[in-house]
């Protein structure tokens, strides 16, 4: 693996997947490398449970948003949809009360070994198509991960 030399953002991720799915990251590794890529392109995955899983060494290039894998490291939490697959902006409970925990946690940690990175979500990095500056939910092609990280994890610090 190429290791990253500075990390600007950090970067979450949600699976898009239904709440019943019991999904680890050796299946999302599974997934990614059916698609051809090497490894799982996440550095950890947050199970239902709060099971906090490693993917890719932290100092290692991700695969999770083009245009940042070379600066970003990532964590990826399981779900995102609900039961009947939509997806949702800004529902909490999407997500287990066990990994908002350890999303906290872990994001504690990444704070402390990357001092300087911002705290984004995957939409936050979608193209800024009008060059406005400014990355509006307009112009997502994501929602991933279904709530602003910026803002719950930023208030953190």
């Amino acid at each position: 693996m190429t290791r990253r030399t500075q990390t600007k953002l950090i970067v979450v991720h949600c699976s898009a997947t239904r709440p019943s799915m019991n999904l680890t990251i050796d299946t999302v590794r599974e997934w990614h490398i059916a698609r051809g890529w090497g490894d799982v392109g996440y550095h950890f995955f947050i199970r239902r449970d709060g099971t906090v899983e490693s993917g890719r060494h932290p100092d290692d290039i991700g695969a999770h948003v083009a245009g940042h894998n070379t600066d970003s490291v990532s964590l990826c939490m399981a779900g995102g949809l609900d039961e009947q697959g939509n997806s949702f902006f800004n529902r909490p409970d999407l997500f287990t009360p066990a990994q908002w925990e350890s999303a906290k946690a872990l994001i504690n940690v990444l704070k402390r070994m990357y001092p300087y990175a911002q705290i984004l979500g995957h939409r936050d990095l979608s193209p800024d198509r009008n060059h406005d500056g400014k990355i509006t939910p307009d112009e997502f092609l994501k929602t991933c991960p279904g709530f602003d990280a910026s803002v719950v994890f930023n208030s953190e610090y």
